[in-house]
């Protein structure tokens, strides 16, 4: 079996913390998701770091995969007798075995709270699963297909790896960071042993006009000096369409306008809110008769915006 340094994998210490690590992945996950990266090897290293992160956000494997010592990343190792001893109820024979097919087989330690059930029972894999949405799909609720490569156990115990394809509905309002649940969608389980979850962990594509924060979204809207100054209504963009937006006289650079229940759906129902921010900007180029106005303007004004430094 060849040995995988998780940890630099996912480019952390060993003593990482459990937020360091998900931090870590999280990032990693952004930049090497095979549906926007340009990295030749980008949907080698998504599924490389999948792995890792799989293992060491579970305390339990954690610890069983320190207990296997540090080795050179491809060398050649076997686990030691002591560590077959404690976890042998989730590896068997070791030969023909890789790494994800070893950890995988500790999933029957991961997540406890339901029954055990049988005596000798194997409950199936866990797997965890980046997904990567628009937030328009966000805020429509989308379906996504997974080819995931599953492990599996003979009637003798022997790991395999079974390519599945599973379908999952992506409700409305998923958000940055959400961890979705999938019982029974995982590796089957073997002699009476329940079979896998899988866990998908959202994640949002950059838009071009809107920030999400949460279910609130934030975006600039440029407007005039006149319309700051006087008064105007403008039209803006929402995901349902879009609607006239108010900005009162006397409005601000960088004041924030708010339009609620323009966001993006909760799970209570109802939406978060559309915030927009202010930005005032000047014509590229100004005609003969802005430029006049301008400096007519500039004339009988007597208001002096820097009086406050003098």
């Amino acid at each position: 079996m060849k040995y995988k340094d998780y940890y630099a994998i996912l480019g952390v210490e060993r003593a990482a913390t459990s937020g360091e690590i998900k931090n870590a992945y999280r990032k990693l996950a952004r930049k090497y998701h095979p549906d926007v990266s340009k990295e030749a090897n980008a949907e080698a290293r998504f599924k490389e770091m999948a792995e890792a992160y799989a293992t060491l956000k579970d305390p339990e494997k954690r610890s069983a995969y320190d207990q296997l010592g540090r080795h050179g990343p491809g060398e050649e190792f076997r686990p030691p007798p002591e560590w077959s001893t404690q976890f042998g109820d989730a590896a068997g024979a070791f030969d023909g075995m890789d790494f994800a097919d070893l950890f995988g087989g500790l999933a029957g330690h991961a997540r406890q709270g339901g029954p055990r059930g049988p005596r000798g029972a194997r409950r199936g894999q866990d797997y965890e699963v980046a997904v990567l949405i628009t937030v328009e799909e966000s805020f429509n609720g989308t379906e996504v297909s997974l080819d995931l490569t599953t492990t599996e156990f003979d009637e003798h115990g022997v790991p395999r790896r079974v390519p599945r394809s599973v379908k999952a509905r992506i409700p409305k309002g998923a958000t940055e960071g959400q961890v979705l649940r999938l019982p029974g969608q995982g590796g089957k389980g073997s002699q009476g042993g329940r079979d896998g979850d899988v866990y998908l962990h959202i994640s949002l594509r950059p838009h071009r006009v809107y920030r999400v924060a949460g279910h609130d979204l934030f975006l600039d809207l440029p407007v005039t000096p006149w319309e700051a100054a006087l008064g105007a209504n403008v039209e803006i963009p929402t995901l349902a369409g879009a609607v006239n937006l108010k900005v009162p006289a006397g409005t601000r650079g960088g004041q924030q306008l708010r339009l609620a229940g323009r966001g993006l759906p909760t799970p209570q129902g109802g939406a978060g809110d559309l915030h927009a921010i202010i930005q005032i900007v000047l014509p590229p180029e100004l005609t003969e008769r802005e430029r006049a106005l301008l400096q007519e303007l500039a004339a009988a004004s007597r208001w002096n915006p820097r009086r406050r430094l003098e």
